[in-house]
């Protein structure tokens, strides 16, 4: 207990200063992304990754929180994929290329003596979508931080529930991690998370919760999976069904996110991280007390339908289309403007 603290204070402090510290060479490279017309560079996923791994491999090799061989090939496997993140960050990727990589990563990490063929066939398909849903949080400043911590959070205290001290302490570390770069990611962003912080994030929030739910039911696990990240799920469900009414190719990138649709409503900035900070948290706690069992399974159906209203309120909502380089505001300097326009094709 003490030690998961002392991991957990030491991981937000070393994420909170290697995401500062990290901004002048993403600058330099050119790895950035944009937010309502001004720059924003892409350090805090490798801050936020390079921080959970070693705290996370410290603590194993003082025997303090041993991970075991399951959570070691798991973290080894985030960090594949988020290496593969950093690449699309790099070289803008075929959007394939991240999908299939993170499907060999999931297909690796799944316990099927746990979970049984066909059901770990299921999970790796579910670690995928999480995955990359949670890369499509990362489009305003604060939201994929803040759901990002408040998911983590509760992945670990259903792990510290099972005794499953190997996965609650590197949960609790992504999430104070997150934390500490939320500092910097706050309305207005000095940086974000980009592809490598996001997928990193998804696969080991996605990943750790199958690894706690596995062998518990079919079922009753995928209703505690869902409830943990249904905030995810739901803007995941909101763009595909948006784009599939519109006609629009599903891996044609639109302003269409849940952020972007609260921010059409006229919410501030900040509220638009808050807002879905908080839902997610209450998904999280529903999820935390079915998990544990305080509550009733049929708890979950109240988390999908709020999921549902809140998809159906905003499906219709219409969106503005995507600023193309040429379009950007002349105060960003033309250096960095010819950094975007080659990143974005």
């Amino acid at each position: 207990m003490l030690y998961g603290i002392v991991a957990a204070a030491t991981a937000l402090l070393l994420s909170a200063l290697l995401t500062a510290v990290l901004r002048a060479p993403a600058l330099r490279l050119g790895i950035l992304d944009r937010r309502r017309r001004r720059p924003v560079p892409l350090s805090g996923g490798a801050a936020v990754a390079l921080v959970t791994g070693l705290v996370a491999i410290a603590g194993d090799r003082a025997g303090a929180a041993p991970l075991g061989t399951g959570v070691v090939r798991l973290l080894t496997a985030a960090a594949c994929v988020g290496v593969l993140g950093l690449a699309v960050d790099v070289w803008r990727l075929r959007w394939w290329v991240p999908l299939a990589g993170t499907a060999v990563a999931a297909a690796l990490v799944v316990p099927y003596g746990e979970t049984g063929a066909v059901a770990g066939v299921l999970a790796a398909g579910w670690i995928v979508a999480v995955t990359a849903a949670f890369r499509g949080m990362d489009h305003a400043d604060g939201l994929a931080g803040a759901v990002g911590t408040v998911t983590a959070f509760g992945v670990a205290a259903c792990a510290a529930a099972e005794l499953m001290d190997g996965i609650a302490v590197p949960l609790s570390v992504l999430a104070a991690a997150l934390a500490g770069f939320l500092l910097h990611n706050w309305h207005p962003a000095r940086a974000a998370l980009g592809a490598g912080g996001s997928l990193f994030t998804g696969f080991v929030i996605a990943s750790a919760a199958v690894f706690v739910r596995a062998g518990q039911g079919t079922g009753a696990g995928a209703g505690v999976l869902f409830a943990l990240t249904a905030v995810v799920c739901a803007d995941a469900v909101l763009v595909v069904l948006a784009r599939r009414l519109a006609r629009w190719p599903l891996t044609r990138g639109r302003p269409d996110h849940l952020g972007h649709r609260l921010r059409r409503l006229g919410l501030a900035p900040r509220a638009v991280a808050v807002l879905p900070g908080a839902a997610a948290l209450g998904g999280v706690l529903v999820g935390v007390a079915v998990h544990t069992g305080r509550m009733s399974g049929g708890a979950v159906w109240w988390v999908a339908a709020a999921a549902a209203v809140l998809v159906l309120a905003l499906v219709r909502l219409p969106v503005t289309p995507v600023f193309r380089a040429r379009q950007r505001s002349s105060s960003v300097s033309p250096q960095v403007t010819e950094q975007l326009r080659v990143r974005n094709g």
